[in-house]
């Protein structure tokens, strides 16, 4: 999923599975897309907020995340619905409770100076397929997620673990919307349905 710094605009759909689920075998999918390519990641985030969760009401996630391709600081910045703006930053090596300040200073704001702190550790075991054109160009990706995840603002809170598939455009094909669409459509038809969290944070912490 790209590289680890700079800005992207992300565009993804999240679906819910069941532990059984199959994901469907997506060959000739829209007529013209084909897997190129499997890969499975071992991603350890861990997310920041305020005691208040000032973030996340206003639909910002921000995150530290070691593993795959694109491991690093992580801001998301809502733009429209099933897409966000996402601001990446290196892991560097300075204390990975402090999150850098290039970051701090877009969510200032939203936090009206209260500290930034550790609130949930998201794990997830990510196996992904990328769907490209007929010309080989990558047009979306599939990534079946299995997820733990533990919150640290609750004194013994459990772990939760969940299956979940997220579909990613990549690229700026005029057919990855469209690819979008049709794969969501064979995971409905598969058994998985869209996912009621908008993110795995939201997810964690019961906020949607």
């Amino acid at each position: 999923m790209s590289d680890s710094t700079g800005k992207h605009l992300e565009t993804e759909q999240k679906y819910d599975a069941a532990a059984d689920f199959t994901v469907p075998d997506l060959s000739g999918l829209d007529g013209r897309v084909k897997p190129a390519g499997r890969h499975r990641y071992y991603l350890s985030a861990t997310y920041f907020d305020t005691d208040e969760l000032d973030l996340i009401k206003n639909k910002l996630t921000l995150r530290r995340r070691v593993g795959g391709p694109d491991e690093g600081w992580h801001l998301k910045l809502p733009v429209r619905t099933d897409t966000r703006q996402e601001v990446r930053v290196p892991l560097g090596d300075g204390d990975p409770g402090a999150v850098p300040a290039e970051l701090a200073a877009q969510v200032a704001d939203a936090i009206a100076g209260r500290p930034l702190r550790p609130v949930a550790i998201v794990d997830t075991e990510r196996t992904v397929v990328t769907l490209t054109g007929q010309a080989g160009e990558p047009l979306a990706e599939v990534a079946d997620d299995l997820v733990t995840a533990t919150r640290l603002d609750q004194t013994g809170a459990e772990p939760m673990r969940w299956r979940e598939i997220e579909v990613e455009i990549v690229g700026d094909s005029d057919d990855a919307p469209r690819v979008l669409e049709a794969v969501g459509r064979a995971l409905r038809e598969a058994g998985a349905a869209r996912s009621s969290s908008a993110s795995k944070l939201g997810r964690v912490l019961g906020t949607g």
